[in-house]
């Protein structure tokens, strides 16, 4: 999708904050700019948007209006889309952004992807390795059990993790 200009940007703001459909003489009316526009200037910005796919255009009598073909969020969604697009690595482009956004945006997030946390058992999530294949061989003891515990001798044992076995010998 074509990026918008800051006067297109500005002429979009006044379509996706209005109700309908727009002139394009309401348009230059309503548009905060930091400079009076002539009408022609919003006119040849309105067709500019039209050609880009941002705006459609109605006949009205014997002036056209004007509307924004998708919402603000659609336009802003597709371009962020467009931009991970361009990431090497999506993965890290994506851990980056979630890692940048404040604990309300987290939160959304969250939400917005919990219908789709359904993953099956052999799938892997992006970005993050598998553990090593003896990994579970050394993890610590749960610490849960407190030095009065009782340790299963057989479960005593401990492996280094360049995966020697280092089980106290016990009484034969």
């Amino acid at each position: 999708m074509a990026r918008l200009g800051d006067l297109e940007r500005s002429v979009m703001d006044v379509l996706w904050s209005s109700d309908g459909w727009l002139t394009a003489r309401e348009v230059a009316a309503r548009l905060d700019h930091e400079r009076d526009l002539a009408y022609t200037t919003v006119l040849t910005v309105l067709e500019r948007l039209e050609r880009k796919g941002f705006v459609r255009r109605q006949r009205a009598a014997r002036a056209h209006r004007y509307a924004a073909v998708d919402s603000r969020e659609a336009v802003v969604a597709e371009a962020m889309m467009e931009a991970l697009g361009t990431a090497d690595d999506r993965g890290s482009a994506l851990v980056r952004f979630v890692g940048s956004v404040s604990a309300e945006e987290a939160e959304i997030l969250r939400r917005a992807l919990a219908p789709l946390s359904v993953v099956p058992p052999e799938a892997e999530p992006i970005g993050l390795a598998a553990p090593p294949p003896h990994a579970a061989e050394t993890s610590a003891p749960p610490a849960a059990a407190g030095p009065d515990a009782e340790v299963d001798p057989a479960e005593a044992g401990s492996v280094e993790a360049d995966g020697r076995d280092v089980t106290p010998a016990g009484p034969e």
